[in-house]
């Protein structure tokens, strides 16, 4: 008995018409503005081996992969990430190539979500990868870069930055386990301050749990700042603290004041991947994240090749659905003139219709039985031109 044959797996959806219009629209506007700033393409499997995926950042638990076995028995994973595989590439067969290297990409991502939660298991991410440099300006040239991804939807949008090397030093110098300094950091992404604050006075008072506290409230402007800085223990953390500053001032001038620019310690997300600077991006009508990226200096020094990169991926799923909830819908192309061919006429008309598209025109072929059912389709669809092939060749308005 055939249970699921007409529907979808939960976290998928087929899209139609305009919705593949919104797709492809925002694929193709990304894939172009990130090229004209020297982004490469690159195109990874659709699947890769465990491994890839199983490394000491384990960012992706085994219960969110998609994984099935090859034909030799050996663990395989639907690409829950693009990051990691494009790490690979640069570890092996661009492991002699010049520095820095630059890369974009337009690709579908599987991921299994908690039931109700509303997400996509199914994400297509197009972004960047900006690999070989620790200078200022390519993290400059990243941010930037998603600025303009997130202008380009003509929608308000605002950015969120923070430096996950300020959690790390700060819980480093806590006498915690593993696992505990994996709570602290729950509690502090999650903002549940009660929770944080029982937990840390566990560990005693000092300038490093009253720091670690206050932490995801350290969440604003340029004021964060000063009030960080008066909480970090030392010279080393107020360093960090100084550079994400500079970064800040940099953006909020590059922005010009057309986006709300903030920043926010207690981004500590992916502390395994990330090294540095975080950003996340935001379009106005959608809750969550559209953006999201950062410093990994570290992660592709676990394949082999140990150098530093930075880049971003832009969730298109989400794009959509801010651009639908705004109503902002692209018009379906107009359909220029429908040929249809007389009896024994079928090649004439066939290269009747090529001449007309060489001209630039949008044209069908007629599939109907009578001119009168091609007139009634034509005036439904809005068709402004008939045109007949027949044995004279001619046409109708």
């Amino acid at each position: 008995m055939r249970n699921y044959d007409l529907i979808t797996p939960e976290g998928t959806k087929d899209l139609l018409f305009g919705e593949c219009i919104i797709r492809r629209n925002i694929e193709n506007s990304l894939m172009e503005l990130f090229k004209s700033r020297g982004y490469s393409e690159i195109i990874t499997p659709g699947l890769e081996f465990f491994d890839v995926f199983n490394l000491n950042s384990r960012y992706f638990p085994q219960v969110n992969l998609y994984k099935l076995t090859d034909s030799k028995g050996r663990l395989l994973v639907m690409r829950p990430d693009s990051t990691m595989p494009i790490a690979r590439v640069v570890a092996t067969r661009l492991r002699e190539a010049e520095l820095p290297l630059k890369f974009c990409y337009d690709q579908p991502v599987y991921l299994t979500e908690p039931a109700l939660k509303g997400r996509s298991d199914e994400i297509v991410q197009t972004g960047i990868e900006l690999i070989g440099s620790q200078q200022k300006m390519a993290d400059l040239e990243v941010i930037s870069t998603a600025v303009d991804s997130l202008r380009s939807f003509g929608m308000e949008f605002s950015l969120e930055i923070g430096h996950i090397g300020i959690f790390k030093e700060l819980v480093g110098r806590l006498e915690a386990t593993p696992k505990e300094k994996e709570n602290i950091r729950k509690l502090i992404e999650n903002k549940n301050f009660p929770a944080l604050n029982d937990f840390l006075d566990t560990f005693g008072t000092s300038s490093v749990t009253n720091a670690l506290k206050k932490l995801p409230a350290l969440f604003g402007g340029i004021e964060v700042f000063d009030k960080a800085e008066e909480l970090m223990p030392d010279d080393n953390i107020k360093r960090l603290l100084e550079e994400l500053k500079d970064i800040y001032n940099d953006i909020s001038e590059i922005c010009g004041g057309e986006a709300s620019i903030t920043v926010d310690l207690g981004l500590v997300n992916k502390t395994d991947y990330y090294t540095g600077l975080i950003i996340k991006g935001y379009l106005q009508g959608h809750g969550e994240e559209v953006l999201s990226g950062g410093r990994y200096d570290k992660l592709i020094s676990e394949f082999g090749y140990d150098v530093p990169a930075i880049g971003f991926a832009v969730n298109v799923n989400g794009i959509e659905k801010a651009i639908m909830k705004n109503g902002v819908f692209p018009a379906e192309k107009q359909i220029d003139a429908i040929v249809y061919a007389e009896e024994g006429c079928e090649v004439a008309a066939l290269k009747a219709a090529q001449e007309l598209r060489e001209q630039g025109l949008v044209v069908e072929n007629a599939l109907f039985d009578d001119l009168d059912s091609v007139r009634e389709y034509a005036r439904e669809k809005k068709i402004a031109r008939v045109v007949v092939i027949d044995s004279e060749s001619k046409e109708e308005e």
